[in-house]
């Protein structure tokens, strides 16, 4: 049944750089970096992390900061601090040698059930199945399973597959058939859009056969989606002697532990905001300042970015320029990221 579909994964996608030359660590590392980011986006980095990072051990040794830096276009920061713990407690507790069973994986810090999961079929061509939205949707598809979407779906996937009621033709390459439903569920099975005339599996599956190839997985109602507001901020690029002022973020800010250059509200749609400062006035250095358009959770960014010498930062952005609301700028020193790379960032 799924011979064909596996056929079809490894002509295609085979090339992947976590593919080729295989390591439990790689996969490891590419598992990490696949949650919640696109194929396309790892491909742009996989290559250049592993190179920093040849193996467990390196990536122990590395400080937080400089895994965070090398983690960059990558995004939610907190998988990169992850993986730095988890493999500082293999290398501890596991002589760098990651574990091969399950009961041993789950735990450690860092790794859950996808992950170990992951790790088992994909890493060590083991029986386990790696449930992650891609598998969620397709298989739901493939034996029209009508759990509602989410945990509750992703568990009884799980039960099934471990009371051998689903892919119980299957004895051995786990490894091809994960990767085949997640190649699938990437292509052509689509949350919103498929493409059964070119899947591999359509003649196999139960939601195409009903003539609703998108009844499944079953859905709540949609709730309204909830009002995103407009803030602008003014980023502060202050130079000495060759760096740039910055600060460290804490725990309750966005991208906590990372460095960044004095930021401040100018106005802000959500007056309960409290991750910057907010400036009491407007100062006129701002007339000519370069804008650029972001945007995190629920605000939609309009950045004002100038260059002023400390003197001028000092002048115009003390104490009484601005009110503190969460941000500590009184601790902030002049950090040792390079102009260059300041520049890389905005």
């Amino acid at each position: 049944m799924f011979k064909k579909l596996i056929s079809w994964s490894k002509s295609n996608y085979s090339h992947l750089p976590w593919r080729v030359n295989r390591s439990l660590y790689k996969t490891f590392v590419s598992e990490i970096m696949l949650q919640q980011t696109t194929v396309g986006t790892v491909v742009n980095h996989f290559d250049r992390f592993i190179s920093i990072y040849p193996s467990l051990s390196d990536l122990a040794a590395s400080s937080e900061e400089e895994i965070l830096i090398n983690w960059k276009g990558l995004g939610y920061y907190r998988r990169a601090k992850n993986l730095r713990r988890a493999c500082i407690e293999i290398e501890d507790k596991h002589s760098g040698v990651i574990p091969k069973k399950i009961d041993e994986l789950v735990e450690i810090g860092g790794i859950g059930p996808y992950t170990s999961s992951a790790l088992i079929s994909i890493g060590q061509n083991q029986r386990a199945l790696a449930v992650d939205a891609n598998l969620e949707r397709v298989l739901s598809r493939i034996y029209g399973i009508g759990e509602l979407k989410g945990p509750k779906l992703q568990r009884e996937i799980r039960d099934q597959f471990d009371r051998k009621e689903i892919l119980k033709e299957f004895k051995s390459g786990f490894r091809g058939l994960n990767e085949a439903l997640m190649d699938l569920g990437r292509v052509y099975c689509r949350s919103k859009k498929v493409s059964c005339e070119l899947c591999p599996m359509s003649d196999d599956c139960f939601s195409f056969n009903s003539g609703d190839p998108l009844r499944f997985p079953k859905e709540l109602a949609k709730k309204i989606n909830s009002k995103n507001f407009e803030l602008t901020l003014a980023r502060i690029i202050v130079k000495k002697n060759g760096k740039v002022l910055g600060y460290k973020k804490d725990a309750k800010q966005w991208l906590s532990g990372q460095f960044e250059i004095p930021t401040f509200i100018i106005s802000s749609e959500d007056k309960k905001l409290t991750q910057y400062p907010v400036l009491s006035a407007k100062p006129s250095l701002f007339k000519d300042a370069t804008s650029y358009k972001t945007s995190i959770t629920k605000y939609k960014i309009t950045n004002l970015v100038i260059a002023i010498s400390e003197k001028e930062f000092l002048k115009n952005f003390s104490k009484d320029s601005f009110i503190y609301k969460g941000s500590d700028l009184e601790k902030s020193n002049f950090s040792t990221a390079s102009i260059k790379a300041m520049k890389k960032v905005i």
